[in-house]
């Protein structure tokens, strides 16, 4: 996949509405062969491939709490969280690239 066909997909981001200006965040794209493309919005020519049962073992790990050591979370900000927060941004109505 070429550069050009990078920037032809339909990127969703996965940023929180409260996020600074400038701030950094993921971005995640379904490519060929229902392919997972991710990149940080701050650098934007570095993808990461995965597959998509890799992606979605991954965000079944999210949603059950795998990572959460990782979080700087106290206890009251996951009681915050809800399932939107944790929401797969590749969950569309649309086929794939579409």
């Amino acid at each position: 996949m070429t550069r050009l066909d990078r920037q032809e997909l339909d990127w969703q981001r996965a940023a929180p509405a409260d996020l600074p200006e400038g701030a950094a965040y993921l971005e995640v794209a379904v490519g060929p062969d229902d392919q997972i493309l991710m990149r940080e919005s701050n650098d934007p020519e570095t993808v990461v491939v995965t597959t998509r049962a890799k992606w979605d073992a991954f965000i079944k790990g999210v949603k059950a709490g795998e990572f959460d050591d990782f979080a700087d979370l106290t206890e009251d900000d996951v009681a915050d969280l809800t399932k939107d927060d944790v929401a797969d941004p590749t969950e569309t109505d649309e086929p794939a690239g579409q």
